[in-house]
């Protein structure tokens, strides 16, 4: 199992970032969080098998249609078993 931390950069808000990537995070299997972050950014964190990150992260590269992903910053987080998948409110 791998869990990982997510900021996301760009053009990443009012474009249905958060609700699309919950879509893409269920049909991955993955569980976590999205949300919206007041600098403008995206913040995501999510385990699941290092295939279904994968799998994740090269969506969250590109985002939905209208976003512009102008980078992303991932780190390893330590695994916490969590289950579902939630977009939180900003923070």
């Amino acid at each position: 199992m791998r869990r990982v931390h997510v900021v996301v950069q760009g053009a990443v808000q009012g474009v249905g970032y958060r609700y699309t990537m919950r879509m893409v995070a269920g049909e991955a299997g993955v569980a976590g969080w999205v949300r919206n972050r007041r600098d403008g950014t995206v913040e995501a964190e999510f385990e699941g098998t290092p295939e279904q990150i994968d799998d994740v992260l090269a969506w969250m590269a590109e985002g939905p249609p209208g976003a512009r992903v102008t980078a992303a910053t991932v780190t390893d987080a330590a695994a916490t078993g969590e289950r579902g998948f939630e977009v939180r409110p900003s923070a």
